[in-house]
């Protein structure tokens, strides 16, 4: 049975433990470069702030090693406050917004470790505009449109995770991207907390990617849609989710898909025709429903996923003559020091 267009904040992937309650301790990360001092400082702009925490807890992928420090600022100002405290001390900031999309390796990150997932302000500001914080999940957005009969978004509907982290990707479906509705991003600047306003064509916006900077956090967005009979809005919903139903695992912690899609060309199929469908390493699974998902059944470590990307990679090579480009992100330390790319 298809869920039901209203049910759709019940099925998104998540991290698993949003900030704010009773303070959570740690055990200390000999890794760690703050201090005692440092992190007053940091629980001084975000009060909310952990140490030492498992980043495997605020990635939909369950993998991760431990962030010195964990922020989710609840507002731009604390946001501001925190971002200008790490410049001014040299401490280093890693952006991973709502956490999906992102593979963090097992020795963790070293510095300041922001989510956005506390930017959560969402509300109709015109008859057909939409202002949205980065840490909304994309089903709240759809469900606000649908609420006011608004199309356009009908395609968040296969779209798991954050707004924010859904428009430096430019998420979408065979039914649309955030290009096509976005107006304006807003963000901050990492060197000095600065805000600043990108008008669409200034975002850069192309498939799967943005010219939206690694040295910014994206903390808002406005999205321009359209008045659309809300029986029509459900119709394509519901289509969409049944063929995301149909092809998609479930219970399984996940990114979503791993790699790119090549041009004219799905990276699913390929896998596939390789033959990697149910290939492991550990409990890292190339998904025998979907090739293309690489999933955590229960226990993964980055290190088991990454190998077992490593192998799909290049069997589709031998097969297939096709490199295949990783649409997750790569963060982190290996458990030996190793540190890797941006990817």
């Amino acid at each position: 049975m298809v869920p039901a267009v209203d049910a759709i904040d019940h099925l998104e992937l998540i991290g698993d433990a949003a900030l704010g309650g009773d303070a959570i301790v740690n055990p200390r990360n000999a890794r760690s470069i703050l201090d005692d001092a440092a992190r007053a400082a940091i629980r001084a702009c975000v009060p909310t702030a952990r140490f030492d925490e498992p980043l495997r807890r605020h990635c939909t992928l369950k993998i991760g090693g431990p962030a010195d420090a964990y922020v989710e600022p609840a507002s731009i100002d604390a946001l501001v406050a925190v971002v200008r405290w790490a410049r001014a001390t040299a401490v280093p900031i890693v952006v991973i917004g709502g956490g999906s999309n992102l593979l963090v390796r097992d020795g963790g990150v070293r510095g300041l470790v922001v989510g956005t997932g506390g930017l959560r302000d969402l509300a109709l500001v015109g008859p057909t505009t939409l202002r949205v914080q980065a840490g909304v999940s994309t089903g709240k957005v759809l469900s606000l449109a649908l609420k006011h009969d608004l199309g356009g978004v009908e395609f968040l509907g296969g779209v798991p995770g954050s707004i924010g982290g859904g428009l430096i990707m430019n998420a979408g479906t065979y039914m649309g991207e955030l290009k096509d509705v976005t107006t304006w991003v807003e963000s901050v600047a990492l060197a000095d907390g600065a805000l600043v306003r990108r008008d669409n064509a200034a975002c850069g916006f192309r498939y799967r990617h943005s010219d939206l900077p690694p040295t910014e956090i994206v903390v808002a967005a406005e999205l321009q849609l359209r008045p659309r009979p809300r029986a029509e809005i459900e119709a394509d919903v519901k289509a969409l989710r049944a063929r995301r139903h149909e092809r998609e695992p479930k219970k399984v912690a996940s990114n979503g898909s791993t790699f790119k899609n090549p041009p004219n060309e799905f990276a699913g199929r390929l896998i596939e025709s390789a033959n990697c469908k149910g290939w492991h390493e550990g409990d890292a699974v190339c998904s025998p429903v979907h090739a293309n998902w690489l999933v955590n059944t229960g226990a993964a470590k980055a290190a088991q996923l990454l190998r077992l990307i490593a192998r799909v990679r290049a069997e589709v090579v031998r097969v297939h003559g096709v490199e295949l480009e990783l649409e997750v992100k790569l963060l982190g330390e290996d458990e030996q020091d190793e540190e890797v790319n941006d990817g």
